[in-house]
């Protein structure tokens, strides 16, 4: 680019001068070489050969400028900081971070594991280019990386692609040498290469979608943590005492979320303390919760049992209490009994726990005429799921209680849970024969005459949609 100083440059004539005078002298200078060779017997294929000779050099000489006229200026006196070395490590980093081959890859033929890593380092300048050099000596990749920034220092959390021969124990030691510190390390799957801003929208439609999912959705970005919901009024009508602000309380391996709908939610995970940004998103979506208030999907599926009545199965909340209230009066206090393993008095005062979605999911069953007939409990339980059913005594020996097992097992495979449990007497066959209907793994257990039964859950044995039920009721209509 011409700048606009030179641009009004004034024109001088002792240039054109100048110009002349070397036109003429070449001139004169070309006709003195001509005459002197022309007049040689070799003298014009001299000329020729000379004219020949300057045309390549003009051409040589345009080729290797266009060719160089866009190189970078190279620094001098060596490499200098940001010169091509800098550039060729950055583009050795990125690469090993967005899991490629380049420096520190991993041949795609090489078996390989996927390892999730958490470490603290310092907060100051190329920590983090430490932690880089040292996976890419170990040919480890990159695939994700987050930052949860603390008051004194920074813990990254890596999902890595490493070599199967590479033993957790090297890689920590690794890890260390390159200063981080506190370091924890567990085997992961693919369902961990979903980046976090998109677990926490699909964590958050499901929260919105059912309030059953909030611990859930809870124990899935968190990791492995046990959440127990802890009301603020006991089953017998009097206060806990469980209470929590509403911007949450954190203590390191412990968060206390205030309950949108009364208690407190609590989460502990002793093996990793949480990190102040893992508390602000599980404290948005306890808020989310809370802003939407209580709601249940409200999908059906009409039913017709043997003898050809038609049955109806569907999520039960609080809604349905007085109507469960009702079934509880027409209940012999031997079912009762079977169902709440306490006095039958207090039956009544456990239904608002059990039919809020905090505490798990239900399923009623009513009758054309829309009287409840039976109900089956999916409880969290902290680490662990119980499952419990009540089928009003005019109902039994129908089915149903296979049906709404069924059913519920497949919710459970549905959120995640690895097993179920189920706490009765050993003398109610019926749900004995209800768990072994299941065709699962189970695991019996008997405590001063009360039976816990334990199915192990395999996925590949069960669906979403209850195929592990069996086939007594026949599915007539779904609305």
């Amino acid at each position: 680019m011409t700048s606009a100083k030179s641009a009004r440059r004034p024109h001088h004539w002792r240039r054109d001068l100048i110009e002349l005078a070397a036109l003429f002298t070449a001139v004169a200078v070309a006709d003195a070489i001509a005459n002197l060779i022309g007049h040689q017997p070799d003298g014009p294929y001299l000329l020729v050969a000379s004219a020949v000779a300057l045309v390549a050099t003009a051409a040589f000489h345009t080729w290797w400028a266009r060719r160089h006229s866009h190189a970078p200026p190279s620094s001098e006196g060596g490499s200098a900081p940001g010169g091509a070395d800098a550039a060729e490590h950055g583009a050795r980093v990125a690469a090993g971070m967005a899991g490629g081959s380049g420096a520190g890859g991993i041949a795609g033929a090489e078996e390989t594991t996927l390892w999730r890593m958490r470490t603290t380092v310092r907060d100051a300048p190329g920590s983090l280019a430490a932690l880089c050099v040292a996976l890419a000596g170990l040919r480890v990749d990159i695939l994700t990386l987050g930052t949860h920034p603390l008051a004194q220092g920074t813990v990254d959390e890596f999902l890595l692609r490493a070599p199967a021969s590479l033993q957790a124990q090297e890689l920590s030691r690794e890890i260390a040498a390159a200063g981080g510190t506190s370091t924890w390390i567990e085997r992961a799957d693919a369902h961990d290469l979903v980046d976090i801003p998109t677990r926490v929208l699909s964590l958050a439609t499901r929260t919105a979608l059912d309030a059953a999912e909030l611990p859930l959705a809870l124990r899935q970005l968190l990791g492995r943590c046990t959440i127990h919901s802890l009301p603020a009024v006991s089953v017998t009508g009097r206060p806990t005492g469980e209470s929590a602000p509403v911007e949450g309380v954190l203590e390191e391996t412990v968060m206390r979320l205030r309950d949108p709908s009364g208690g407190v939610i609590s989460v502990e995970r002793p093996y990793l303390p949480f990190t102040p940004t893992e508390f602000a998103r599980a404290r948005a979506l306890v808020e989310l919760d809370a802003r939407l208030g209580p709601r249940v999907p409200r999908s059906e599926d009409v039913l017709t049992l043997p003898e050809g009545n038609e049955i109806t199965v569907r999520r039960a909340d609080r809604g349905d209490l007085a109507a469960a209230r009702a079934m509880h009066d027409r209940c012999s206090q031997r079912t009762l009994g079977l169902r709440y393993h306490g006095p039958v008095s207090d039956a009544d005062r456990y239904l608002d726990h059990l039919l809020s979605p905090r505490f798990g999911r239900t399923l009623a069953v009513q009758t054309a005429s829309g009287k409840l007939v039976a109900l089956g409990h999916l409880l969290w339980d902290g680490d662990e799921t119980e499952v419990a059913l009540l089928v009003e005594d005019d109902w039994q020996r129908r089915g149903i209680g296979s049906e709404l097992l069924g059913r519920l097992v497949a919710l459970a495979v549905e959120a995640g849970c690895d097993s179920v449990y189920a706490v009765t007497q050993s003398h109610n066959t019926g749900m004995v024969a209800a768990m072994r209907a299941l065709e699962l793994p189970l695991d019996y257990q008997i405590e001063e005459g009360t039976l816990v039964i334990t199915a192990r859950l395999t996925t590949d044995r069960l669906t979403t949609e209850g195929s592990a039920r069996p086939s007594a009721p026949t599915e007539g209509a779904r609305r």
